[in-house]
């Protein structure tokens, strides 16, 4: 006992010093997810300002959203996943943890409705938001946090994922609306764009090197406009009529789901670099193309576009904390 005394100092120091750099990775992972983040925030308020403060008003971006929903986003989807190869049986594993992941996301938004003071309509249009996931800020992040390998493993999430959200956002809408499902996807240029991709890269395509440059630059206006046509259609004042939804969505997008991924790393044994792209995965912020999507179906896109803007924020906030759940 009395041996063990002076070493109780350099103990305390180890653990101070442990400490200090685990609250430096942690600021240091706070301040990268904001910078990733601030150029899509940006382009979500400067939209916003230009609808509300210029001659370009509603009328000018209910165009755009159309041209970025049936155009500008397939193209962007379908270049996404078929430039990256996708090893399916390599990554076994991670391809049934993310399927688990997003089916908890979709189970969990759909038992919202339930809830007292959350109206159909509402939910219909909303729902999306809990589950959908940014591939943009996928693609960007992947490498940071994963390195090299990070990459063609968040692509092949994304060529999985997508079209199983995609369906799962329009199924409620589809079914409120009483509109037929099967038509409703099969005219979904999203659905058609992302399963295309995927049936195109399982299938060894490759796309000619010339058009490549092509596809690029109108991944790059699909990004810039969508984010800009869900600033323009922002009315912060609809998220106030729906505030337990609202909180339902975002909390099932930034803390249920990276809490889920972080049980599932565990259950499908992940390997350290599996682990920490499922759990960027998991707490990525919803998709832009929400507001799109529900604008185009006739549901209350201001709503959803205050969902996309506030979930934007808290995924600066919700990318550290899962990443720092990655060394548990």
């Amino acid at each position: 006992m009395v041996a063990s005394f002076p070493n109780r100092p350099l103990t305390q120091r180890a653990c101070t010093s442990a400490a200090r750099a685990r609250r430096a990775r942690c600021y240091s992972q706070t301040m990268n997810a904001a910078q990733l983040l601030l150029p899509d925030f940006s382009l979500i308020l400067c939209g916003h300002l230009l609808c509300r403060y210029t001659a370009l008003n509603r009328s000018v971006w209910s165009q755009l959203e159309s041209l970025v929903y049936f155009f500008l986003f397939p193209v962007l989807l379908f270049y996404s996943i078929v430039r990256s190869p996708l090893d399916l049986q390599a990554a076994s594993a991670l391809v049934g943890a993310s399927l688990c992941l997003t089916g908890g996301g979709v189970l969990a938004s759909y038992a919202l409705a339930w809830l007292p003071r959350v109206a159909a309509r509402d939910h219909a249009g909303a729902a999306q938001v809990a589950f959908r996931f940014n591939s943009f800020i996928a693609l960007a992040i992947a490498e940071r946090v994963a390195g090299h390998e990070g990459l063609p493993l968040i692509a092949l999430l994304i060529g999985i994922n997508v079209p199983l959200c995609n369906i799962a956002a329009v199924w409620p809408m589809a079914r409120h609306a009483q509109r037929g499902l099967l038509a409703e996807l099969l005219r979904n240029p999203l659905i058609i764009a992302t399963s295309t991709g995927l049936a195109c890269n399982l299938l060894g395509l490759h796309l000619p090197a010339w058009i490549e440059p092509s596809l690029a630059r109108i991944g790059q206006a699909a990004l810039v406009l969508g984010l800009m046509c869900a600033g323009a259609g922002l009315q912060w004042a609809h998220l106030a009529t729906a505030p337990t939804l609202s909180v339902g969505v975002l909390g099932i997008r930034h803390l249920a789901l990276p809490l889920l991924a972080f049980v599932l790393v565990r259950v499908f044994a992940l390997p350290p670099i599996q682990a920490t792209v499922l759990l960027a995965f998991s707490a990525l912020p919803t998709a832009s193309t929400c507001y799109v999507l529900a604008a185009r179906m006739g549901y209350n896109g201001a709503q959803v576009a205050g969902l996309v803007t506030l979930s934007t924020l808290l995924g600066m906030l919700s990318l550290p904390f899962a990443l720092a759940l990655v060394g548990r």
